[in-house]
């Protein structure tokens, strides 16, 4: 929606022609100037758009912080289990190392 932007242009017509503008001159000054104004400026709904979409970036961001937080999370009890998987499989080759060990051991003092 393009709303019109308040401008007075019988009071610019006005000064225009008692600065030496013709009235032509100056009618033409005034409709070009609420042209550059209509199209370059803001209007309140072009504000309220802007602020929406302020607001869908913001929305956007809190799901995109709440969703890496979510995989931070996610990854942090993988690598958790990863750890605590990996101590397990030191245990069990240690024990199975200490046990060869002492086998060996046992059959060297027999044969000794």
């Amino acid at each position: 929606m393009n709303e019109a932007i308040a401008f007075d242009t019988h009071r610019y017509v006005k000064r225009l022609t008692a600065s030496g503008f013709s009235e032509q001159q100056a009618e033409t000054l005034a409709e070009e100037q609420i042209a550059f104004l209509n199209a370059n400026l803001a209007t309140k709904a072009d504000i309220a758009q802007i602020h929406a979409d302020i607001a869908q970036i913001h929305a956007d961001i809190d799901a995109l912080r709440q969703e890496t937080k979510a995989n931070i999370d996610a990854l942090r009890q993988e690598t958790k289990a990863n750890i605590e998987r990996v101590k397990s499989d030191l245990i069990k080759w240690a024990f199975a190392a200490l046990i060869a060990q002492s086998g060996l051991i046992i059959t060297l003092v027999k044969l000794l």
